[in-house]
């Protein structure tokens, strides 16, 4: 009932969606970097949508299964390979007891999750399986995976009789990706509080400039570089107030930070903008040099945005119980809510 980490990786921890309602007392959400891919491995294997899963960061975690397991790889694809094969991501795949999984090279993206059915059987700290490392709690002991952790599965399934004996099997159904005529670098972003304090250049160079996310980048944010520093039309000193999830601020040396995962609960930097929630997996996917574009969305069309992707999820939730029904006559699917998550 457990699967343990052989070889330890740069920082792999158990996330879900976050845990809500205490900022108040000072203690941010944390949780998954992207939440979308999130969801989408939880849905692959039959979970609940915020079910915790495995988040990980390229070099990534050497994993052994002890029992048999169903899962799903979601989010960047860093080469996972069992047995010198090849594993797809955004697909159910039923794992023998006994296998091994490496993740061999970052080939897209940044973060990947591991989803496994049934969920891991750890404890929830104020509603949430989530790893808040600053804190010390949630998640596997508060901390990142170590060589030789042991995380327990809260099911136990045993893989189907009727396929060959190899230490693993795809099934035949997937995740299609999000249908997003975008070019790769553009994020979606609204103008923040504290916009109108730029001058006019600085807000013409946010509006056509990329800008590269530079070291150190991290779980709680990445620092962005543009061609030259952007410059505020005011010297007032402001009060600190919330931010969240996806807040452009600008620093003082002119240059920018976009707030992630682990951000603080309020800031005293001024918030030029604010990346909609429906483009967080956009952003987060972007590995430490690569760059990024913003288009000035208004709220109207943030809001179509999340709500196309909540449509996307429902459908997907729906799809992955009749395909696992189909080819896993031996488990249950039907028992899951169609709902939207709580967080």
């Amino acid at each position: 009932m457990s699967l343990t980490i052989t070889k330890a990786g740069l920082l792999d921890t158990l996330q879900d969606l976050g845990r809500a309602g205490y900022r108040h007392l000072g203690i941010n959400p944390t949780g998954a970097m992207d939440q979308y891919s999130l969801q989408v491995a939880n849905l692959l294997v039959g979970n609940e949508r915020e079910e915790a899963c495995l988040e990980l960061f390229f070099p990534a975690a050497t994993l052994s299964f002890e029992e048999d397991a169903l899962i799903a790889i979601t989010g960047a694809d860093m080469g996972a390979t069992m047995s010198g094969e090849n594993l797809p991501v955004n697909k159910p795949i039923w794992i023998r007891k006994g296998s091994l999984l490496h993740f061999d090279h970052l080939k897209e993206g940044y973060c990947s999750y591991l989803a496994v059915r049934g969920g891991f059987d750890i404890p929830a700290w104020l509603g949430s399986r989530s790893t808040h490392l600053r804190a010390g709690v949630g998640g596997w002991e508060g901390r990142t995976l170590k060589k030789g952790d042991q995380i327990k599965f809260r099911k136990t399934i045993q893989c189907p009789v009727d396929w060959n004996k190899n230490h693993h099997h795809t099934l035949p159904f997937g995740a299609a990706p999000l249908r997003e005529a975008l070019p790769s670098d553009l994020v979606f972003a609204l103008r923040g509080p504290e916009w109108e304090e730029l001058d006019d250049q600085s807000k013409e160079l946010l509006s056509t400039s990329s800008f590269t996310i530079t070291v150190p980048s991290d779980r709680m944010g990445f620092r962005l570089r543009g061609e030259q520093p952007l410059v505020r039309s005011t010297d007032r000193e402001l009060v600190s107030t919330t931010v969240d999830f996806g807040t452009i601020q600008i620093l003082p040396n002119g240059q920018m930070v976009v707030l992630l995962a682990d951000h603080q609960t309020t800031g005293g930097y001024p918030r030029i903008a604010q990346v909609i929630k429906a483009h967080h997996h956009r952003l987060v996917q972007k590995r430490p040099g690569e760059q990024i574009r913003f288009k000035w969305v208004e709220y109207e069309e943030s809001v179509r945005s999340c709500i196309s992707q909540e449509q996307n999820l429902r459908h997907l939730q729906i799809a992955c119980i009749l395909k696992l029904e189909e080819h896993c006559t031996h488990e249950p699917f039907r028992n899951q809510r169609i709902s939207k998550p709580d967080h």
